[in-house]
């Protein structure tokens, strides 16, 4: 089962339901509503974890389910449950059926049907043998650790997920996307006298397996990890203080995810909890700042052909140089603030609601050549990579740890240095922006955002960034 065309035996045959049936049972659930949809879903999951020479776990999991919804006004009725049947459907319509619009407007009307997709179908679980997954992660692991004597442990994580969706409207339209992820990480640690460090890297996206277990990328993926956790065998105590911060391309695009991208989304700004509500239209970053959420771009992890209410997904620019310009927005939220969706409602699964949610969020290219952006820099940090962090939405502070960073000293990178946290406002770093690279990549494929309990795959890009004046926390003592 590996395309769309399968979907009616998935939904329907295998569970003793006919297409109109279901119509029905959804046109009578949300009748009176302004919208709502039946949201249908059957994934494979699979993952495994080889440590210390050693496969020590190896999961695999089929599920199906639905979820109902009916909306009006704020108003939800959600029911969903992991069997699609007659009797499951209808209990969950006895229950959304109450919300009702009180001026009786007429259900929201279903997005344009398009034939778009930015992945292909094939399930990467079923394409390749569970010996072959196997024996590329004990590959990994000899390859490893035949590189350098200081390599103490090696950790490998390889996972995958098939995910086929039906989404049927009230008014008889049909949304079909099927959806394919794969994920690969390694992470190793190296010892030095008592002194121990470790490095990783990861790298994934809507495809297959072929280009994860390949051994020219999975070795890079190795040498990456390795040259990462020797380098902070190397690394000083960060400095602290407020100093000027280069931001290398790539993954650190996960702090403008974070520190801007969460405040942009459409039901923060309905309900006014975010720090960018009232300023559409006016200047919030410095001039030639854009930043768009596109869920567009082939294969990637953040990628959707449809979002999860079915509407096609788009290049939606929210802060055009300098000015805001837009707001990601769901089908709910769309229509209280008197827009329209821009494909960014997401859900974890059947179980979950749908909310504005990003997808690839990316800051564009400028015009600068990143060794002209260091050289201006007569000293600060520049940071390559970030572990973690933390964001208040209402305010946009942030706080975030980088894994990999290095001194600036007198235009040039020098020593690394570790325990290096940055500090600042997202809202007030977009203003300090002072030179943007031409250099923009997007991350290699690893990020999942939590927001409200839901996790979701998500993907982020950005160019060399040179922002004046953000405070560093450091343990560097003079």
């Amino acid at each position: 089962m590996s395309n769309i065309d399968n979907l009616d035996k998935v939904f329907f045959e295998n569970n003793d339901i006919s297409k109109s049936y279901a119509e029905k049972v959804v046109s009578e659930a949300v009748s009176g509503a302004e919208d709502g949809e039946l949201y249908m879903q059957s994934s494979e999951n699979e993952s495994f974890s080889f440590d210390d020479g050693k496969l020590k776990i190896a999961n695999s999991n089929k599920n199906i389910g639905f979820g109902l919804r009916s909306l009006s006004g704020e108003t939800v009725g959600y029911a969903h449950s992991s069997e699609i049947s007659k009797v499951s459907l209808e209990r969950a319509a006895s229950t959304v059926k109450g919300v009702r619009s009180k001026d009786q407007k007429e259900i929201d009307v279903s997005p344009i049907n398009t034939n778009r997709s930015f992945y292909k179908s094939d399930n990467p679980i079923s394409t390749i043998e569970f010996k072959k997954k196997i024996k590329v992660l004990q590959n990994i692991n000899e390859y490893a650790r035949s590189l350098n004597n200081k390599v103490e442990q090696v950790s490998v994580s390889l996972a995958a997920s098939w995910e086929a969706v039906r989404i049927l409207r009230a008014d008889g339209q049909m949304f079909d996307d099927i959806r394919p992820l794969v994920r690969l990480g390694v992470n190793i640690a190296v010892k030095n006298n008592n002194k121990m460090e470790t490095g990783s890297y990861g790298s994934g996206g809507r495809h297959g397996y072929d280009l994860l277990l390949d051994e020219k990328n999975w070795k890079f993926h190795v040498d990456e990890a390795l040259r990462q956790a020797l380098i902070m065998l190397e690394a000083k105590p960060a400095p602290a203080g407020e100093m000027t911060v280069v931001l290398g391309p790539g993954w650190p695009g996960i702090l403008l995810h974070e520190a801007i991208g969460h405040g942009l989304e459409g039901d923060f700004n309905r309900k006014k909890t975010s720090v960018f509500s009232h300023l559409m239209g006016e200047k919030i970053a410095t001039e030639g700042v854009t930043i768009i959420d596109d869920g567009t771009i082939d294969a990637k992890r953040g990628s959707l052909s449809i979002d999860d209410e079915g509407t096609p997904t788009e290049k939606t620019v929210l802060i055009e140089n300098g000015k805001l310009v837009g707001y990601m927005q769901d089908r709910l939220n769309a229509r209280l603030m008197g827009t329209k969706s821009t494909g960014n409602g997401r859900r974890q699964s059947y179980a979950h609601q749908p909310m504005p949610r990003m997808r690839n969020t990316i800051m564009v290219s400028g015009d600068k050549d990143p060794t002209e952006i260091l050289e201006s820099t007569k000293n600060g940090i520049y940071a390559k990579s970030f572990a973690g962090g933390q964001v208040d939405i209402t305010n946009g502070k942030f706080v975030f740890s980088a894994s990999e960073a290095y001194k600036i000293e007198n235009g040039r990178i020098t020593t690394p240095v570790k325990g290096a946290t940055l500090i600042g406002s997202g809202f007030e770093v977009l203003k300090k922006v002072s030179m943007i690279g031409n250099d923009m990549e997007l991350d290699p494929g690893i990020g999942t955002c939590g927001k409200n309990g839901q996790g979701v795959p998500v993907g982020v890009g950005q160019p060399t960034l040179k922002i004046d004046g953000l405070t560093v926390g450091g343990t560097e003592t003079k």
